[in-house]
């Protein structure tokens, strides 16, 4: 007869073969999707686009990375510059770019210390300013990896396709931070452009997102989640993207890289503002995406109780490296398709802890009330 021990062992090592059967299955049904994803758009698919990006004091970045915009190798564009409320020196550096490019616009939202804004109005108004039915959005410390960025993205565009998903990634720094965010980036982009390619689109990203003009206005804008800080990309796209009228962009020079925060009390600010989106997203959407860390946790845990036992340490060991060989390989993969070197050797580390400093971060206490209306 089994002793208590015993059953709770055996438990455990169910747990541990469950928990990898979840992770192998993420790994080469979704994730290994990109890897093997092959763009059907065309590069000769020329349409007019506008290109929309929100300001607010970011003369800097304006000045060193709007000329890259500016300066794509595409017929017919327009880029439409939103200056909202900028107290810094943005009006003079746009100005200066007016006077040298004909195909940019400005439009301005003059400050009103009675009304507070977020983003979204910014969107709105560049929205409205544009005179194209493609809208391809970025921001103000984004730069594309290459002239042919408008090109690559518009070209998914056919009579059935509402939204293009970029990828828009980090550029590399020194430090441990900058290796997290860009882990955190890639994986991020790994999972929702796997779970596209599988027919679940369920988000993109604001640094690289392409869409109808049509599509916004019939669904009235941002709707009900107009008051949310965030959700201006991943809210609009898990609304109302389908398997059938989306379609995925990540091929090299298609990407946009943007500065990493560098103090950790940024990167958690801006973490948990994309946070207050998740609980808005669809049902099924929240079940696979809490799915995946949920089994991870428990996967490291149970090895962690087996070993410590040495109960069945053949098996468990062959089945950790089944699952850690097919890692490496796909992350491999999928961080060659999105030009991010040096990712993988510290990516398995981040494995382990980045679901529970990730549920840190969203179970701490959010910041004020007032701070929905925050424009970043």
């Amino acid at each position: 007869m089994l002793d208590r021990d015993n059953i709770l062992l055996i438990i455990t090592f169910w747990i541990f073969i469950s928990t990898a059967a979840i992770q192998l299955f993420y790994y080469l049904w979704f994730y290994l999707a990109v890897p093997l994803y092959r763009p059907k758009g065309s590069l000769n698919n020329i349409q007019p686009v506008s290109v929309i990006i929100c300001a607010r004091n970011e003369s800097e970045n304006l000045n060193r990375f709007l000329p890259a915009v500016l300066e794509q190798k595409y017929p017919e564009y327009e880029v439409i510059v939103v200056n909202d409320c900028s107290e810094d020196n943005s009006y003079e550096i746009l100005g200066k770019y007016l006077l040298q490019y004909p195909h940019l616009k400005v439009s301005t939202i003059n400050k009103d210390p009675k009304f507070t804004h977020n983003k979204k109005l910014a969107q709105f108004i560049g929205i409205k300013a544009s005179k194209n039915e493609l809208l391809l959005f970025t921001d103000a410390d984004c730069t594309p990896d290459s002239d042919r960025w408008l090109e690559g993205m518009v070209s998914n565009f056919s009579e059935k396709t509402t939204f293009v998903l970029g990828y828009g990634g980090y550029f590399r720094e020194k430090g441990l931070l900058n290796n997290f965010i860009r882990y955190d980036c890639m994986t991020i982009a790994m999972q929702y452009f796997g779970m596209a390619l599988r027919g679940i689109p369920y988000m993109g990203v604001g640094r690289n997102l392409a869409y109808r003009r049509s599509l916004f206005f019939a669904n009235k804008g941002y709707g009900a989640h107009n008051q949310l800080a965030s959700g201006d990309d991943d809210l609009i796209v898990n609304g109302n993207a389908t398997s059938e009228n989306t379609l995925t962009e990540f091929r090299m020079g298609t990407h946009t890289r943007s500065i990493a925060a560098h103090l950790i009390k940024d990167f958690i600010k801006q973490k948990k503002r994309h946070y207050t989106t998740a609980p808005h997203y669809k049902f099924r959407d929240k079940l696979l995406l809490i799915t995946e860390p949920a089994s991870r946790v428990l996967f490291y845990t149970s090895i962690a109780v087996l070993l410590s036992f040495i109960f069945l340490w053949p098996y468990v060991l062959a089945v950790f490296g089944l699952r850690l060989i097919i890692q490496v390989i796909v992350l491999s993969l999928v961080s060659r398709k999105l030009n991010e070197p040096g990712i993988v050797p510290i990516s398995l580390f981040f494995d382990i802890f980045s679901p529970v400093i990730y549920s840190v971060i969203y179970i701490s206490k959010p910041g004020s009330k007032s701070g929905r209306n925050r424009w970043k």
